[in-house]
């Protein structure tokens, strides 16, 4: 999960070296926490939010995939 997020967002950031992605695994939920440089942050978040709603329910798929629940927070 962690790979994906991270592969997604260096795709739409100006600066990927400073894409962090942090994993935890709680039971069945996955939560990931994204950080990406502050002039990045409107990039990975989109317009009204439908890039960060698309990258949430691509990661919900996957997670689904293992019968597990997601989280996507992307920080600032």
């Amino acid at each position: 999960m962690k790979t994906l997020v991270e592969h997604i967002a260096e795709a739409l950031v100006d600066k990927p070296d400073q894409v962090n992605v942090v994993e935890s695994e709680n039971g069945d939920m996955i939560n990931l926490e994204l950080t990406v440089a502050q002039e990045d942050l409107g990039k990975v978040i989109g317009k009204q939010g439908r890039t960060a709603r698309a990258m949430r329910s691509i990661l919900s798929a996957a997670a689904a995939r293992d019968n597990k629940k997601s989280r996507l927070d992307i920080l600032e």
